[in-house]
């Protein structure tokens, strides 16, 4: 039995048989769906089961997803799904407290700051409370508090009458003499009580000898009057 033709419906005999698009065409009815062309199997284009000339081939493109009915039900129904999802874990995770932070190397870096920060603050309030008369020894796991600069008197005070007492053994590592060498000579400007162990006291017009520099505040030297070696701040000296 002879096929129809897939464009008119008839019956299509061999000798005018095209077999293309999985269907039946008679030669002439083979044409663009658009502008009637007849077309041959060299040069059509399918889509969808239908020829085309090159000229009036659909083009392909990307479009975005309709908001069908079925796609806004789909929409609902993956959001209701991770509610639910939700509100599982939250019930399975009630009542068993805060979960542990990993150790981050970023936490870790907060967590030094953080300490350096709670160190200063506790220097700070330290020397406020001795300046302020405030009795109590400080804590013996402190770091050194050298970070404070004396500044100078605007009326240098008088040559006081005290008994000095040698130094005992610092008990700081930063108040450790420094390895002897030729330091520069100082001539005290004003009158030093030493206010810790490791410092030294002087007299105005006292020579100070080996002098090495600590740090932009303090110095350490050798009073040639006493003999005795110690922390003592820059800025009641001056070089010679």
């Amino acid at each position: 039995m002879n096929p129809l033709c897939g464009r008119c419906n008839r019956v299509v005999y061999p000798t005018e048989k095209v077999n293309c698009l999985d269907k039946y065409w008679h030669k002439s009815c083979f044409s663009c769906e658009t502008c009637k062309m007849t077309l041959n199997m060299k040069n059509y284009k399918g889509f969808e089961k239908r020829p085309y000339c090159n000229a009036h081939y659909p083009k392909t493109s990307f479009t975005s997803v309709a908001d069908t009915p079925e796609n806004l039900r789909l929409k609902q129904q993956s959001k209701m799904q991770s509610q639910v999802l939700y509100k599982e874990e939250f019930e399975k995770n009630k009542g068993k407290g805060f979960s542990v932070v990993a150790d981050t190397p970023e936490l870790q870096r907060i967590k030094k700051t953080q300490d350096q920060i709670s160190n200063i603050k506790y220097h700070e309030d330290f020397e406020k409370g001795r300046m302020g008369g405030e009795a109590g020894p400080p804590d013996s796991n402190a770091a050194p508090a050298y970070h404070h600069q004396p500044t100078n008197p605007t009326n240098p005070p008088k040559a006081q009458n005290y008994n000095y007492q040698p130094a005992a053994e610092p008990v700081r590592s930063a108040a450790a003499a420094p390895p002897p060498s030729a330091g520069k000579r100082y001539r005290a400007v004003y009158d030093y009580a030493a206010a810790d162990e490791d410092e030294v006291s002087f007299l105005d017009g006292d020579m100070i000898l080996d002098v090495q520099q600590i740090d932009e505040g303090w110095m350490y030297g050798r009073v040639e009057r006493t003999g005795q070696q110690g922390m003592l701040p820059a800025n009641y000296v001056e070089a010679i």
